[in-house]
């Protein structure tokens, strides 16, 4: 980078730190944002990456990114004015690549648009958008729990996300377990796989829309197995800190390996000799 791009960067990244804090805030408080610390590096490796591949592209800065540039700012002091972590985080990455397009050109953006796109996977929805597809969740899982609790011979009821147990114990099916952690994290990690592995586009769909089914389906183990559990060792022994954390770890891993075994699975073949 040229000492020009050097100064703006500083300057662009100190105007969208409050941006940054603001993030930092939702990834902290929420567990199924907490992925999005790991984002920017993901980006930046991707960047580093493909360094090679840029070597050839030469640099001509384009003043037509002005516009877009104008836009990201304007969404940025909407998004401070109103606290909206969101429009912050899509105004700084959209700020980000208007600022590759003003310094470096067209061409340089396309190169790098598969990170800066990549970004945008820090960026958390507005609560209220989130939140109705967390309780849906949560229903079909309990749902899906009860039928395959049924099959076993567990004699379960539910009352909404309400497991009851024929001793009268109760379980509640919260969030953490309606699988809504899972897929908000597997899908970043299914398009980095299918980044890293040059998967051909059907098959990076494909690997993106088995996302949700393997974290339903990872889940409704860990939903099944905890109750399973509480027959035997009591809900208190199942639900505690230690064991609940635990499970949900393991649940996760589970749903990693799955879906790192089928990206193997859709790679693209090796190129013939």
């Amino acid at each position: 980078m040229r000492r020009a791009e050097w100064a703006f960067a500083a300057l662009l990244l100190l105007v969208l730190a409050p941006a940054g804090l603001a993030l930092a805030g939702v990834w902290s408080s929420l567990d199924y944002w907490s992925h999005g610390w790991l984002v920017p590096f993901v980006a930046l490796w991707m960047v580093w990456a493909g360094r090679g591949a840029r070597r050839g592209i030469p640099i001509r800065p384009d003043g037509r990114a002005a516009p877009f540039g104008i836009v990201a700012l304007a969404l940025y002091v909407l998004g401070l004015g109103a606290g909206s972590a969101s429009a912050q985080g899509l105004a700084a990455v959209l700020a980000l690549a208007a600022a590759v397009w003003l310094l470096r050109g067209l061409a340089w953006l396309r190169a790098l648009a598969f990170p800066l796109a990549f970004l945008l996977f820090m960026v958390p929805p507005p609560p209220d958008w989130i939140r109705p597809g967390i309780v849906q969740l949560q229903l079909f899982v309990s749902q899906a729990a009860v039928a395959t609790l049924d099959v076993l011979g567990a004699g379960v009821t539910r009352e909404g996300n309400v497991l009851r147990l024929p001793d009268g114990q109760a379980l509640f099916v919260a969030e953490a377990c309606s699988g809504v952690t899972s897929v908000v994290t597997l899908t970043p990690l299914a398009v980095m796989l299918a980044w890293f592995l040059r998967t051909p586009p059907w098959r990076a769909l494909a690997l993106g829309l088995a996302v949700v089914p393997i974290a339903l389906a990872a889940n409704l183990v860990r939903v099944v197995g905890t109750v399973l559990a509480a027959h035997r060792f009591g809900v208190v022994a199942v639900t505690g800190p230690s064991v609940h954390e635990t499970a949900g770890l393991a649940v996760y891993v589970l749903g990693c390996l799955a879906l790192v075994a089928l990206a193997g699975a859709l790679r693209a073949p090796p190129a013939a000799d």
